[in-house]
Parts: structure tokens; C-alpha cells; sequence
């Protein structure tokens, strides 16, 4: 797992290069399927998933997640959420980073920011001993107290031999509920952060979801595994 996160990842820094204005966001599925085929011995954890087509999920502003690669051209002042996974020797690893498109606004960089940092928040209460949703509080709390809000119709989740395993794991939650966190569990966990209100909707294609008040999203993820020792970041490179 350690391998699958950290390759993805990897993959992901690589394609931030071309995350540029007049780039057309198929283009960045080209150039994800070729880093794939150099690295080798992997595969791309979505591509036929449930019938996904891509690689890859691209979510333009106000695009929460499962945006599709199309033709699409990437603009100044855009944020692009890239959400990607891999599989290496039977075991997933799935990460996701949200980019700047030249210069962005003061408030659109905040909500990066803050996006980011909730994400950090999370992590640090994957612990032996904590509760499930400890998580879950910790980055709400965070999130609304920078004024913003978190989506709750999609979630982070276990991860294994299966991209998607339970628990189910809620951006929000009372602290000191849910499961006992222990030692060997594997979570994505993957704050989506809205600059206006939570509510979202699924576009025609049936699979991207976008704010319904049209405010930007931002989105991140890390592979974090729950030892002895504290969380240990599987996707850092």
C-alpha cells in the first residue's frame, strides 16, 4: 500500500506542471496514462470502476468530485481538483490534491488553504484509541470555524484490497463516536470544502457532482495508516 499511495502521489506532483491555463483536462489523462505505462507494474485504480471511463477525476470550481476528463480548457483564475488512485500488487492506494490555474483570487487561495490544513487535522487524530469520527470533528471544526462548509454527501472510506472499504468516513461528526481506531486500519481520508453551503447535485453525465450555489470546492486526500506509533502517511513521496 505504501507503494500504490506513493506512486500516486507521485503522479499527481508530476502532472501539477501541466495544470495550465489553455490545457485541456483530457490532456492531463494522456499524459497520466503515459507516466503510468513508464512506471510500470501498476494500474489505474478508477478506469472501469463501476464503469468510470478515466484515470483520472477532474473537478474545475465549482465541480466537487468525479469530474471527467473532456476538452475542456483550463483558464486563469481556475482551480483544478485531481483526484487519482492506483493499484499495485493486489492493494490500493487513492490521493487527491486541488491546483491553482495561474493566479487565483485572495478568498479562492484561502479555501486551498484551509482545505489542506482540515485534512492535516484529520490525519492527526487517526490514532490508536481514538474514535472513528475524532476525524470526522476534527476537520468540521476546522473547516466552519475558517467559514466554510463541508459536503457530506460523499466520504472518505477504508482502503485495501478494495478501493472502497468500510468504514465509511464523514467529513463532519460528534467527536467520541464511532468505531475504536486500531492499529493495521488503512483510511483515505479526503476533506471536500465548499466556499458557500454544503449541498451539492450530480450533472447529466451521472457521475460529477458540483455546488449547488455555484461556489468553488476544493478537495484533498492522503493514504493514512493507523500504527502503534501514529498515523503514518502512505502517499507521501
Amino acid at each position: 500500500m505504501r507503494v500504490a499511495s506513493s506512486k500516486a502521489m507521485e503522479i499527481l506532483l508530476y502532472l501539477k506542471d501541466f495544470v495550465k491555463p489553455g490545457r485541456k483536462t483530457i490532456d492531463l489523462e494522456t499524459v497520466c496514462e503515459e507516466r503510468i505505462r513508464k512506471t510500470g507494474n501498476i494500474k489505474a485504480a478508477f478506469k472501469g470502476y463501476n464503469g468510470f471511463p478515466y484515470c483520472l477525476c477532474i473537478s474545475v470550481n465549482d465541480e466537487v468530485v468525479h469530474g471527467m476528463p473532456s476538452e475542456r480548457q483550463l483558464k486563469e483564475n481556475d482551480i483544478v481538483s485531481i483526484d487519482f488512485g492506483l493499484l499495485y500488487e493486489g492493494y490500493y492506494g487513492d490521493v487527491a490534491m486541488t491546483y491553482a490555474v495561474g493566479g487565483i483570487s485572495k478568498a479562492a487561495r484561502k479555501l486551498l488553504e484551509v482545505t489542506e490544513k482540515a485534512l492535516y487535522q484529520g490525519i492527526s487524530e487517526a490514532r490508536e484509541g481514538n474514535r472513528l469520527h475524532d476525524i470526522s470533528h476534527a476537520i468540521q471544526d476546522f473547516v466552519e470555524a475558517e467559514k466554510f462548509s463541508v459536503v457530506r454527501e460523499f466520504v472518505g472510506h477504508g482502503i485495501g484490497r478494495s478501493l472502497h472499504e468500510e468504514p465509511q468516513l464523514p467529513n463532519y461528526g460528534t467527536k467520541g463516536t464511532g468505531l475504536r481506531i486500531k492499529p493495521g486500519m488503512v483510511f483515505a481520508i479526503e476533506p471536500m470544502v465548499n466556499m458557500g453551503n454544503s449541498e451539492v447535485y450530480i450533472k447529466e453525465n451521472g457521475w460529477t457532482a458540483a455546488t449547488k450555489d455555484g461556489s468553488l470546492s476544493a478537495h484533498f486526500e492522503h493514504t493514512v495508516a493507523v500504527t502503534g506509533n501514529g498515523p503514518e502517511i502512505l502517499s507521501k513521496v
